[in-house]
């Protein structure tokens, strides 16, 4: 790998090493957002039978928005949701809190895959953002919830190029509504770096949130709407039983009318579909609160997101009291698709990381890390999610959504609930929701894979953006690794 994705400018210095590791003496190995005093009790653990109209199996993003949306829908259905551990626990209160409107991992990704139904995925996805923020007024979910926007940045003239073509592309196909190409004066008005080259400007596309106090909130909302919530509860099995499903846990069982599966990054309860998803790490660090003066020297009034151009990319953003999440660039995947815990602490990634933030920000330099934490991430092939059912149409499932789910997961929620109704509707009639991406090969071949596009998407970026034989035998075949 190169040891950074953002080189300074000529001239230019940055900390040493030392320094780096300085930062970090004072970083707890815990995500930043769960440790809030606001984090709720968990409930209590399912010790008995219970029987209900639908199970919701995940309490992360993906199953509560599907309990909540399934109460919205019908206050009168009789909705039970699982948690292995404690809602939140897991990606959807390790995240960045980048809530985009893109369902597709970006309109690149979408262009490429799904081009003739792009703009229908547009509009979708744009409605599904707009409907959370609703979500977020009409249940007072106190988020931090802000419509700030997102700049995607070069810190290569390769890339600046790049998002020029890009912009031209994406006006030229009516895609570009919103959506402003900032050249290197403009870019640094919004957010100071020497490294920023260019930029593009999604000024509606995303939402900034507390991630854990997100789904937190939607917990008290599904409790108030009557959904029963057990937490400390793993799903155990998942089998027919009478006109329904069973689903065993460790103190008892619920049979259930229907299920929907929102599991995501751990195994599957269907054992077909996990050949379909990776778990892929993703490490993050958060700083202490910037004073006015660090504040200024960086610029960024208006709080978008950032994220840079490269494939191996950084994203970072500000939190409500004014500190800086930077995370992403590594994305590790541990040989044989193992989901533990001891993966979520990384020290070297950490070091990285640092690395990369005093270059993008030296102004910043003296500035010290309080957080530093991992999580796993379900990846699949095509980069954002998918959608089926199973048992004759009496479970639905949506999972891979590559780390782009903290909006696109009610997306995902609505599809399964129309699924599961046996609607014909919008959604299901999408070539996204119907069919599949392609499966990842067993060991030793997917992290054979894995490896060898890792390290073709470092020598890309070091080398102008060129991909090699093998990265664009993987775009042929729809399969990559996205970091």
């Amino acid at each position: 790998m190169a040891p950074s994705a953002m080189p300074l400018p000529a001239g230019g210095s940055t900390p040493g090493p030392l320094e780096w590791t300085r930062s970090l003496s004072e970083a707890r190995p815990v995500p930043y957002w769960l440790e809030d005093p606001g984090r709720p009790r968990p409930e209590p653990a399912l010790t008995a039978a219970e029987s209900c109209d639908l199970l919701v199996v995940g309490g992360g993003y993906s199953g509560l928005w599907t309990a909540l949306v399934a109460k919205e829908r019908d206050p009168q259905r009789d909705v039970v949701l699982l948690e292995g551990r404690e809602v939140g626990w897991a990606a959807s209160g390790r995240n960045g809190g980048f809530c985009a409107a893109s369902l597709t991992h970006g309109l690149t990704n979408g262009l490429t895959r799904w081009p003739d139904e792009i703009h229908r995925l547009e509009e979708l996805g744009a409605r599904n953002l707009d409907e959370i923020e609703k979500a977020v007024a009409r249940h007072s979910l106190d988020c931090d919830f802000e419509r700030t926007g997102e700049i995607d940045v070069a810190t290569e003239p390769y890339q600046a190029g790049e998002l020029r073509d890009r912009h031209r592309e994406l006006t030229g196909r009516g895609l570009a509504d919103g959506i402003e190409f900032l050249d290197a004066d403009a870019v640094r008005e919004q957010v100071d770096s020497p490294t920023f080259r260019a930029g593009l400007y999604d000024r509606r596309g995303v939402a900034l949130v507390h991630p854990a106090k997100l789904v937190w909130g939607l917990k008290r909302a599904c409790l108030r709407l009557g959904v029963r919530v057990y937490e400390h509860t793993p799903a155990l099995d998942l089998k027919p039983y009478g006109p329904g499903m069973a689903v065993r846990t460790p103190y008892g069982r619920v049979r259930a009318r229907q299920v929907a599966l929102g599991t995501n990054v751990f195994p599957n309860l269907l054992r077909r579909l996990r050949s379909y998803t990776v778990p892929v790490y993703d490490y993050a660090l958060m700083t202490e609160p910037l004073t006015p003066a660090q504040l200024d020297s960086v610029g960024w009034k208006n709080r978008q997101g950032l994220g840079d151009s490269a494939n191996q990319f950084h994203y970072f953003r500000l939190s409500a009291d004014n500190r800086i999440l930077w995370g992403g660039y590594d994305a590790i995947y541990p040989y044989g698709g193992r989901v533990r815990a001891e993966y979520d602490d990384r020290p070297e990634t950490y070091a990285k990381l640092a690395g990369h933030f005093f270059t993008c920000f030296p102004q910043l330099e003296g500035v010290r890390f309080t957080h530093a934490w991992g999580g796993a991430i379900d990846t699949c092939s095509r980069f954002s999610a998918f959608f089926g059912t199973a048992h004759q149409g009496k479970v639905a499932y949506a999972a891979g959504y590559t780390g782009l789910g903290v909006g696109a997961t009610r997306f995902g929620a609505e599809v399964m609930l129309d699924l599961l109704a046996g609607e014909r509707t919008e959604r299901t009639e999408l070539e996204m929701v119907r069919r599949k991406p392609l499966p990842f090969p067993p060991e030793p071949f997917a992290w054979t894979g894995i490896a060898l596009t890792k390290w073709s998407l470092a020598r890309a970026d070091a080398h102008g953006g060129r991909r090699n034989l093998w990265l664009r035998t993987m775009d042929r075949l729809g399969l990559g690794f996205d970091s």
